[in-house]
């Protein structure tokens, strides 16, 4: 194998063709941010925290594969994943794994003392996340957490503190990742159940449709509340109103719960949370 394709293999291991994860992970840490930094977060942390999504994401797709190098091969979305197919061996993933996190964490270490506290909870919860979906039909929470751990690093970054509007925004995301990573869970749903993989697709059966909605309506109060305390106006909440509409287009995609058309429903949540962004753009703005 050449080092060109080599290198190709790494970057699909870390999902660098596929970069719906980085902007799920993105949207808020971007909401934290401008929360905490009313609008202008400070230029050097955005940077920290902008890689930072970066590189957290793909070590958590790393050890996500090196987690499920058994379960891959059996799904037909995921066999041909660098590990599963044999092409990147499960060593050579932990030791990718391991450079990601020491390069974030290198960074971190250029901000204040609580974000570096804080940061051991997220690499804890990044390394922990891919191993659940054995024990439990809730990982989709625990990914909340991991994907949320964000928000409270950025308003102790920004702020030095983390006050309940971050823990807010921390509950907005749980319920958000709930949302869109069931409708992903969706479309291997049959093939989890062969396996024994569990998820909420599963435990929620008939009533999947109705609790991504349910998730994705807590996801905008939880949201609204954050826009209350922070006293933002209406074009806020104007942006709270079109990942709204972005929630009912999901739905109308998940109609026959086919797998194009759960995925399809998954990737569209890039816009829910650029929806709820840009409200915050133009709130400060």
């Amino acid at each position: 194998m050449s080092v060109s394709e080599r290198l190709i293999d790494y970057a699909r291991l870390m999902r660098w063709h596929r970069p719906i994860g980085i902007l799920l992970l993105a949207w808020p840490t971007l909401w934290a941010l401008w929360f905490a930094g009313l609008g202008h977060p400070a230029g050097y942390i955005f940077f920290v925290f902008m890689l930072g999504v970066v590189l957290m994401r793909s070590a958590g797709c790393v050890i996500n594969d090196y987690a499920d190098r058994d379960f891959d091969p059996h799904v037909a979305r995921t066999r041909d994943r660098p590990i599963a197919a044999g092409r990147v061996s499960p060593r050579a993933a932990l030791v990718l794994f391991v450079v990601l996190c020491l390069i974030a964490f290198g960074l971190v270490l250029t901000l204040n003392a609580m974000t570096i506290a804080l940061s051991f909870g997220g690499a804890f919860l990044a390394a922990t996340y891919p191993f659940l979906k054995r024990y439990t039909h809730l990982p989709q929470f625990y990914l909340g957490l991991a994907f949320g751990w964000s928000i409270p690093m950025a308003f102790a970054a920004q702020t030095g503190a983390v006050p309940w509007l971050a823990w807010i925004l921390f509950a907005a995301n749980v319920c958000w990742s709930v949302a869109y990573d069931t409708a992903y869970a969706m479309v291997d749903r049959e093939d989890d159940i062969k396996v024994g993989v569990k998820s909420t697709a599963i435990l929620f059966g008939r009533f999947d449709r109705l609790l991504v909605f349910f998730f994705h309506l807590l996801t905008l109060f939880f949201l609204a509340w954050a826009g209350s305390r922070a006293g933002l106006g209406l074009r806020y909440y104007a942006g709270l109103a079109a990942a709204l509409g972005f929630a009912l287009y999901q739905q109308w995609l998940m109609r026959e719960r086919s797998r194009d058309g759960c995925f399809r429903a998954f990737l569209n949540n890039n816009w829910f949370g650029a929806a709820v962004f840009a409200g915050l753009m133009l709130h400060y703005n």
